[in-house]
């Protein structure tokens, strides 16, 4: 069993932009905590959380990691995450298998686009946060502008739980201390906001600290861990993890204030019955049957023998435990248990409800998916997370090699829920779905290095659709065919029309008597709908139509199931181009972070983009934010424009919002455009 319980278990995930850091403080805590005799290094190729040669390579994280440690008694879960935007799925998958949320903030660049993103989308979440100031050993002088951005972006609720010492070679105790030599700021003030922002949690304690009692510092630290967990506190703590300065007070403070499982944020299980949905917290507790989830998903590169990392909520789980995981998957064997340390396996007997731990060789189980013992319990809640939206079409560049990269890429896809791979049914390309162009990039390479697979890419095809804006009525198509003995024949009489946006296809039988024999009319419903997937205008999918079958006639002889469908898929064509036929294509919502400088020529080419700005934010650091809506068909080369006008410092995330029309000028070039393919291909 385990020598320690719950109520020891302390999990922290460290979240920020890239170059803040995380690796870096995690790889000093390690050391700091005795468990590697060298100070692991991104720079030099020996951190043992960035273990992939692809992160090393590259000098940043690509997936989450994670490693523990203990320290007075407490057993400390390190989740590392990525830091830039293509890799964000990492991050926001590992958020709810933490209680706390360590923001970690690169002294020397401050706030960046993915800090703002991954601090709000824990606190959405409702989790305890903390910022970390690291690489203060880079430069001081900036050290009071950036927690007084900060407070500005943030909240005034982030207060200085510690400060640096002027000799820059230690930190000074805030809530312990109210004197010292500081190398900004002054401790006497730092030490009273820390301690009245503390004592907003608690009304009692407010009213005492307010008489003039004083508050004992058993008390405060009760408090301390209640205001992190309802978030009116956000300690802001300083360190080096080069230098190794300010450890020990962070690891003391994680201790002492950070809620373990069973007081922080609970899970929430979301279940079915009788057709009503009910959502309920699941505390911590050795009570019940075991009930976690797959929070990380990972690949030995040369054995590819997977590995599920499963937060466990509840129950007690062990090696023979009948292991299942929603949506009916079939039952497994737990098997070994163990503890990620880095890449390193450390076996242990039996777990403990709030740990993290990694099981291998369970191919049923995937990233997200529930996993309980006994009968199936429901759902348990995960963030949401970003939609993939940049894409590139795939091909081999040596035959024979479709089998061997279809398995790459399911194994790529079954550990990252934000890369996605399909096969287009109406252009037949591969395609793979991504944050972002680094994305993609980094999984091939991985694929080329692991596998030596070698890949073309291209711009895929636009996912337009085709819908009508007006009306047909009493389309009629009769198909005919004689040829020796039994022929085909059928008839059909369709009205078509606009179907709500969104709404798909309808269709509907009004047929009254027997112009139709009744089993020949789903054959009609079949062919409209194989015109459907086909396209009429461009050979894109139909959208929001309906259509109504009015009328027809049947052969007693040659009519047939196979007549009928070609019928309705010709009468529905005509139809269609009766309706005056339109293309929709995708439209994004475009998030765009760059230099102050650039808003000018960076909204001038949104604009040019056909692009709607729907507003702007200045941020601190002397970067804004636009925000806009964009055609997604303007954006397949955005991210090398980006780059050469902001020198590099900007970056976007999008995410699909809704179709719309496309100008009639551009529809006429895309039909032309696939009507030369077309031609070309025969």
């Amino acid at each position: 069993m385990a020598n320690y319980t719950s109520a020891d278990i302390r999990n922290i995930v460290l979240l920020g932009h890239a170059g803040a850091g995380k690796t870096s403080l995690a790889e000093a805590i390690l050391h700091k905590t005795g468990i590697t005799n060298r100070l692991g290094s991104v720079d030099d190729k020996t951190s043992i959380l960035d273990a992939d040669e692809e992160e090393r390579e590259r000098g940043h994280s690509i997936d989450s990691a994670l490693a523990h440690v203990h320290y007075h008694g407490k057993v400390i879960n390190l989740i590392d995450t990525p830091g830039y935007p293509d890799f964000l799925g990492a991050a926001i998958c590992a958020l709810a298998a933490a209680e706390t949320a360590v923001i970690v903030v690169s002294a020397a660049a401050g706030i960046q686009i993915n800090t703002r993103k991954l601090f709000q989308a824990a606190k959405d979440r409702g989790m305890a946060c903390m910022i970390v100031i690291n690489k203060i050993d880079s430069g001081m002088q900036e050290l009071e502008s950036l927690v007084n951005s900060l407070q500005e972006s943030f909240g005034r609720e982030c207060r200085c739980a510690n400060l640096p010492g002027a000799d820059g070679k230690s930190v000074i105790d805030c809530l312990t201390q109210e004197s010292g030599q500081a190398a900004f700021g002054d401790v006497a003030t730092a030490h009273t906001d820390l301690i009245e922002t503390i004592i907003e949690a608690d009304e009692e304690l407010m009213e005492s600290y307010l008489s003039g009692q004083e508050v004992s510092p058993e008390k405060l630290s009760s408090v301390f861990t209640r205001a992190l967990i309802t978030q009116t506190l956000v300690p802001i703590v300083f360190t080096s993890s080069r230098q190794e300065i300010g450890l020990e007070p962070l690891l003391d403070l994680a201790i002492r204030a950070c809620p373990d499982p069973t007081a922080g944020l609970p899970l929430r299980l979301r279940s079915e019955r009788a057709g009503e949905t009910s959502i309920a917290d699941v505390p911590c507790s050795a009570k019940g049957d075991p009930l976690g989830f797959v929070f990380r998903i990972s690949y030995d590169p040369r054995s590819h023998i997977k590995y599920a990392s499963v937060r466990l909520q509840r129950g007690v789980l062990k090696s023979d435990s009948n292991l299942q995981a929603t949506g009916g998957k079939r039952s497994m064997r737990a098997g070994n248990l163990a503890k990620l340390q880095g890449d390193k396996l450390e076996p242990i007997e039996q777990t403990v409800p709030g740990d993290i731990i990694t099981l291998a060789k369970l191919e049923e189980l995937g990233i997200l998916d529930t996993v309980f013992v006994g009968s199936e319990p429901g759902v348990i809640e995960t963030p949401a997370l970003p939609v993939p939206m940049y894409s590139l079409a795939l091909e081999p560049k040596s035959r024979g090699d479709e089998t061997k990269i279809s398995e790459a890429l399911s194994e790529v896809a079954d550990a990252d829920p934000t890369f996605r791979v399909e096969r287009d049914r109406q252009t037949h390309e591969l395609i793979v779905s991504a944050l972002g162009e680094l994305h993609v990039r980094v999984n091939l390479s991985r694929m080329h290095s692991r596998r030596g697979l070698e890949i073309t890419t291209r711009p895929p095809e636009i996912p337009y659709r085709e819908t009508i804006t007006g009306t047909a009525k009493y389309v009629e198509y009769t198909h005919k065919k004689q040829s020796g003995g039994a022929g085909q024949f059928a008839r059909v009489f369709i009205d078509l029309e606009p179907n709500e946006r969104g709404a798909g296809y309808e269709f509907i039988d009004k047929i009254f008597g027997g112009s139709i024999d009744q089993p020949f009319r789903p054959s009609v419903d079949k062919g409209c709908q194989a015109a459907i997937v086909d396209g009429v205008i461009a050979g894109f999918p139909v959208v929001d139509v309906k259509v109504t079958l009015v009328d027809g006639k049947t052969h007693p002889v040659d009519s047939k199931d196979i007549a009928f469908q070609i019928a309705g898929r010709e009468a529905f064509r005509k139809a269609f181009q009766q309706s005056n036929p339109i293309l929709l294509e995708p439209i994004v919502n475009l998030e765009v972070t760059i230099p102050s400088e650039n808003v000018g020529d960076i909204t001038g080419d949104l604009a040019g983009r056909r692009g709607r700005v729907q507003g702007q934010e200045v941020l601190a650091g002397g970067m804004a934010a636009i925000k806009a809506q964009v055609p997604l068909a303007e954006l397949q080369q955005y991210n090398s424009q980006l780059k050469s006008v902001t020198g590099g410092q900007g970056s976007y995330s999008m995410e699909l919002s809704h179709y719309e029309p496309v100008p009639p000028n551009v529809t006429q070039q895309i039909i032309a455009r696939r009507k030369q393919k077309k031609e070309e291909e025969k």
